[in-house]
């Protein structure tokens, strides 16, 4: 028997993946006394590379050397994929640079080019791209593929914007599988204006190039962006999946955009694409964040199968809404039914203790997280930790804590001290825990307004002008507050001191009427003094007000009304919340920066303890 019917078989096997067959074939055919040619071998030793076996391949390779086929360009391509796939990336380059005809074919670049890609040699990929380039080997879309996604990281933007001027001078920008790369290269990199601008050149649009600036704006925190090509795409008639979804109830979630979270739940359902768990994930986390803990929980008890993200994004619903108890059974039942936690879920729940008060159940979850379940905490888990103590008053511990991290301390963590410092006034402490964050984070402006207020509550006016001075040398503004609401289908939005609504003569005429009732309600002066401050320093009533008097004035009686608030919200609007929530008999609900509040009865679900 010749050959020509063995690699014939050897070919359709390796196509259709059944690699342990194709090499079962091959031996077979050398018991046969059949010898392995050219077209032999490349089949044989992308069966053993996909099967990751390393002695194999090298008897392979033996067997290449022995018939004289070193020098062909398929086996040449096949033995560099081949050690690349195996992290042998020596003998890989070995295999390049001792034979000549390698260093001529494009092919044989492109095969190593992505195997230093495949193990992030980012600096490899960049030298052997330069030798290409000065040897005039021509370069194809195969090689930008390879390229591209090693440097899709913000260090690198500068080396991927010099990669895209060699697509445009090559043409290669053309080609619509580049142009998708590099367009996903700018997003990941943060550059959303330069991807952007690329996507808007790109001639043709298909579904990838319209998810990956979809996903781009929505990973950099560009909500309303994501919100608005949504719409550009739906109006183009291009038919969304499942990655397009998920972009766009992230963004809902973040906006607390219900009324466009429910459209897309029903384009899901139309679109057959139900249970899929990463959607019923993505609507879990949209109604939690949006306010409609009911429908959350909805969905996830009819979810067949509930994965740790399912448990984590309840768990972080109810954490986030004050339920600190219910998030805790929760996480019980999850461990119960035989799932183990992962890092995100722990931080799920030690949120949730923060929100509620639970310290000590928190620091036992802390604790249980270490040594029952092997994690080592990150960042973030210390960050939980530390607002967890902060909150309790036990500042000092937090501050041991901190000093005895496994790891680097970050932004986060000294921000959760300083916030606690706000609430308990610790100048001492809180000066310590700025000076630290600033070291991260310089122009985070939350930062420095933090230290102004615990400068203020503390009468320490020189403090307060310290910091005054620090914002205007580092050009820091101040970001507006804003809150809003949806309408009947519209967003109303509201600004500190805002008139330019058609109602705001109603508005501010119930604002007035609320407060005198809240003054008399509580019997103090606080509500009275932080207005006469507003109106001095020019910021009028706050926007939560504003918007909540918006919808007792546009709702029916009893109807809970939701608003999203980008900032925390002030001690004096939450006294003044709760007492309109008595006052109307109205469930209020506000999400503010960190957390939701229910209002109702007077009593805020926060417990006074944000």
């Amino acid at each position: 028997m010749t050959s020509i019917p063995w690699n014939t078989q050897l070919r359709e096997l390796a196509k259709q993946c059944h690699y342990l067959q194709a090499l079962t074939l091959y031996r077979r055919m050398l018991r046969c006394g059949s010898t392995p040619n050219a077209f032999s071998f490349p089949f044989a030793l992308k069966s053993s590379a996909s099967l990751s076996l390393p002695f194999s391949g090298q008897q392979l390779h033996c067997h290449v050397i022995k018939s004289g086929c070193s020098s062909e360009p398929f086996i040449l391509t096949s033995l560099i994929s081949m050690y690349c796939k195996f992290n042998s990336l020596e003998i890989a380059r070995k295999v390049f640079d001792e034979n000549p005809i390698s260093n001529q074919l494009t092919v044989c670049y492109n095969a190593l080019i992505s195997g230093y890609a495949l193990n992030a040699r980012v600096f490899d990929v960049i030298a052997l791209f330069c030798r290409m380039r000065e040897r005039g080997v021509s370069v194809n879309s195969v090689t930008m593929l390879g390229l591209v996604p090693v440097i899709s990281e913000p260090r690198y933007l500068s080396v991927g914007m010099s990669f895209h001027c060699s697509c445009l001078k090559l043409g290669l920008n053309l080609d619509f599988s580049v142009a998708n790369c590099l367009l996903t290269l700018y997003v990941k990199c943060g550059a959303v204006e330069f991807g952007r601008e690329l996507f808007d050149e790109m001639p043709k649009k298909g579904l990838i190039t319209w998810n990956a600036m979809i996903s781009g704006y929505a990973q950099n925190g560009l909500a309303a962006k994501v919100l608005e090509l949504y719409k550009t795409m739906e109006a183009s008639r291009v038919c969304p999946d499942a990655v397009t979804f998920v972009g766009v109830l992230s963004s809902c979630a973040h906006l607390g955009a219900i009324t466009v979270g429910r459209e897309v739940e029903q384009r899901i359902e139309s679109s057959g694409l139900s249970s899929n768990p990463f959607l019923n994930n993505a609507l879990i986390n949209m109604y939690a964040r949006c306010g409609n803990l009911v429908k959350a929980q909805a969905i996830f008890y009819g979810m067949p199968v509930k994965s740790v993200v399912s448990w984590t994004a309840i768990i972080g619903g109810y954490g986030m809404h004050g339920y600190g108890e219910i998030a805790v059974e929760l996480f019980n039942e999850m461990i119960k039914s035989g799932i183990r936690p992962d890092g995100a879920a722990f931080v799920s729940v030690l949120c949730a203790c923060s929100h509620a008060g639970l310290t000590e159940k928190g620091l036992d979850y802390f604790v249980e997280m270490k040594m029952k379940h092997r994690l080592q905490p990150s960042p973030e888990h210390y960050s939980c930790v530390v607002d967890l103590l902060g909150r309790a008053g036990r500042l000092t511990e937090a501050l041991e804590l901190i000093k005895s991290m496994q790891v680097k301390p970050d932004g986060a963590v000294w921000g959760a001290l300083l916030g606690a410092c706000k609430i308990h006034q610790n100048v001492e402490i809180a000066e310590l825990a700025f000076k630290r964050v600033i070291e991260f984070e310089p122009t985070n402006i939350g930062y420095y307004v933090l230290l102004s207020n615990i400068y203020s509550e503390t009468k320490n006016l020189e403090g307060v002008l310290k910091v005054r001075v620090m914002m205007r040398e580092r050009k820091l503004k101040k970001d507006p507050g804003f809150s809003y609401l949806e309408y009947k289908g519209r967003v109303h939005l509201f600004l500190a001191g805002d008139r330019s609504h058609p109602q705001k003569e109603e508005i501010y005429r119930m604002v007035d009427e609320l407060e005198t009732l809240v003054k008399k309600l509580v019997g103090c002066k606080n509500n009275e003094e932080s207005r006469s401050k507003e109106l001095f320093l020019g910021m009028g009533v706050h926007s939560e007000k504003l918007a909540i008097v918006f919808g007792l004035l546009n709702t029916e009686p009893g109807t809970e009304i939701v608003v999203i608030k980008n900032l925390r919200v002030c001690e004096d609007c939450h006294l003044f919340l709760k007492g309109a929530s008595k006052i109307v008999d109205r469930p209020l609900v506000v999400r503010d920066a960190t957390r939701f509040h229910h209002f109702r009865d007077g009593l805020c679900s926060c417990k006074d303890y944000w």
